[in-house]
């Protein structure tokens, strides 16, 4: 198979092969329909699908950017919420775990930097599990880990989030890092340090709640775990949104377990993130059936 580089900075390149030629974006082809990428793209519309296909889905309403009661009122019903851009990547503008107003206020400014529509999203407690569907299958499972750091009784918070924000920029080839905003600071105050203090000798500290790779989150292989009702719930999703690559985004208590939310569907999901499992032979085999070993 020939790789013909179109744009570098943008990942994008062609691949060759006895006649047939597809032109790619990292895992995102011209086999995916804009159809399919909208449905993705728009937070809001893949909450619409995967509703109608029956499948579970936390609690979602439009945030009010003119009745800042009417987001209390919400907040008080539901205690806590996430709040995040309607459209938007890579973590970018998410607030997790919100939980009073003065807070709330500020994560939807913060989520209005990335998206003029912001979403109020009822909090489910559990693991962030990314499920890989490629041509109607399950090829990858993983648990994603929020970043946490360990103190040293001498390193402020702050140093400790920037040293282990360059371990994790090094391990990934500068993909992932933990930003020092104020969705950090938050998460940080909510467990009642600051972000001068020095942390305990041996303590842990998660700095944020989100799992996002690219916000410093760590990535662990569930593949063999899985249990079938989250297979099939993926399955089911990726059918809904009529998409051939995805990665979809459960919220779980267990991934050995039938219960879940799913909470988005990304049409450009990561591949080399799930090695050793063989979602890029997978991928390649959806582009180029011929080639499959069959």
């Amino acid at each position: 198979i020939r790789v013909a580089v179109i744009d570098e900075t943008h990942n994008y390149f062609k691949l060759v092969h006895a006649g047939r030629s597809v032109i790619c974006r990292e895992s995102l082809t011209e086999l995916t329909s804009a159809i399919a990428m909208s449905r993705c793209d728009d937070k809001r519309l893949t909450h619409r699908v995967l509703t109608s296909a029956g499948l579970n889905v936390p609690q979602q309403l439009p945030a009010s950017l003119e009745d800042a009661s009417a987001n209390a009122a919400l907040l008080e019903d539901l205690k806590r919420v996430v709040v995040k851009p309607a459209r938007g990547e890579q973590g970018n503008g998410i607030s997790v775990d919100v939980r009073d107003a003065a807070a709330l206020r500020a994560a939807i400014d913060e989520a209005r930097k990335f998206c003029e529509n912001v979403l109020l999203e009822e909090y489910v407690r559990g693991s962030d599990l990314r499920i890989i569907v490629i041509d109607g299958k399950v090829v990858a499972a993983a648990t994603r880990k929020p970043p946490r750091i360990q103190g040293t009784g001498r390193d402020s918070i702050r140093e400790l989030i920037e040293k282990q924000s360059r371990r994790r920029e090094a391990a990934t080839g500068g993909e992932s890092r933990i930003p020092l905003d104020r969705e950090t600071e938050r998460c940080v105050e909510e467990t009642g340090f600051s972000m001068d203090d020095i942390l305990p000798y041996g303590d842990y500290l998660t700095v944020r709640k989100t799992a996002n790779l690219h916000t410093g989150g760590t990535i662990h292989d569930v593949t063999s775990k899985l249990h079938p009702a989250l297979r099939k719930a993926a399955v089911g999703a990726a059918a809904a949104i009529d998409i051939p690559v995805t990665g979809l985004d459960f919220i779980v208590p267990d991934p050995t377990g039938a219960d879940y939310v799913i909470i988005e569907a990304n049409e450009r999901p990561g591949l080399a993130n799930h090695e050793p499992q063989p979602t890029a032979e997978r991928f390649i085999d959806l582009l180029f059936p011929k080639t499959a070993d069959r």
